[in-house]
């Protein structure tokens, strides 16, 4: 791995100001001030609004003080699952970019169709381990995570949690440094596009090309990767990450090493224009 730390302290700090307001219509909650958080882009809702439920419980009725706080966005309701820099990225874009970013809390109406329950940090803990693993068995066929110890998972874990960027990176730098050949390449990039609708898709991308079409042999590119997820309608032409448009011309293997999420996952929002007939 690149020893670019500085990159992976820029990351590791982002910071989003966020406005809480309890929605206003929802039957029985008293009219509240709003609650201000800087939270980190990396974390997950779950993990930082602990503060903002506490705040927001003194204005909900009984009835209601026992049910899951959910946040939406413009009337979108948010996935927790989801890294909050993705969120971000996705929906406070273009005429609807503002700061601090106006969420609206809820505890009513849970929308079981759109976001999954989340009873406590248990189950985000249980997410993001998944995730970690399917990352690795991307990259070096789930060797690295199986040699863990039990302590190492713990320490990923807690360093996300508690926005300890020694504490989580001392382990995380054994998924991002070794290699799956002789280069240091990793198999997969272990990587998620996103549509301005919020769905994702997710396809097996190699970081050399194996392509003479494409020049086998070469590092694949931010370009390689637009290419890859436009259809014959859809024409992806920019891919942004923790609120950065990133340059065509820049490796995979790169942006893996540096700019995966702690889930070691590249999470990309893709900007589309339609192919003219």
């Amino acid at each position: 791995m690149a020893s670019d730390r500085e990159v992976l302290r820029e990351i590791w700090d982002g910071n989003i100001p966020v406005c809480f307001q309890l929605d206003p219509d929802e039957e029985g909650l008293q009219k509240s001030e709003s609650f201000y958080l800087m939270i980190p882009r990396l974390s997950y809702f779950p993990i930082v609004t602990e503060k903002v439920k506490k705040h927001f419980l003194r204005f909900v009725p009984n009835e209601y003080q026992d049910n899951e706080m959910w946040l939406s966005y413009n009337g979108t309701p948010l996935k927790w699952h989801y890294p909050i820099g993705v969120l971000f990225d996705l929906f406070n874009v273009g005429e609807d970019s503002t700061l601090p970013w106006a969420l609206t809390v809820h505890f009513t109406k849970f929308p079981d169709d759109v976001i999954f329950r989340c009873p406590n940090r248990e189950t985000v803990e249980a997410h993001f381990m998944a995730s970690l693993k399917e990352a690795d068995v991307l990259k070096h066929r789930g060797t690295v995570m199986q040699n863990m110890q039990k302590k190492d998972h713990t320490q990923l874990w807690l360093g996300l949690v508690n926005d300890k960027f020694d504490q989580f990176w001392a382990v995380n730098r054994r998924l991002m440094e070794q290699g799956s050949d002789q280069e240091g390449d990793f198999k997969h990039i272990p990587i998620r596009c996103y549509n301005e609708d919020g769905t994702y898709r997710q396809k097996l991308v190699t970081p050399i090309s194996t392509s003479a079409e494409n020049g086998a042999g070469q590092k694949r590119t931010v370009q390689d990767l637009l290419n890859e997820f436009s259809t014959p309608v859809r024409k992806a032409v920019s891919a942004k990450t923790h609120g950065i448009t990133l340059p065509e011309d820049t490796p995979l293997q790169w942006l893996s090493e540096h700019m995966s999420y702690p889930d070691n996952f590249l999470h990309i929002c893709l900007t589309f224009e339609a192919v003219a007939a």
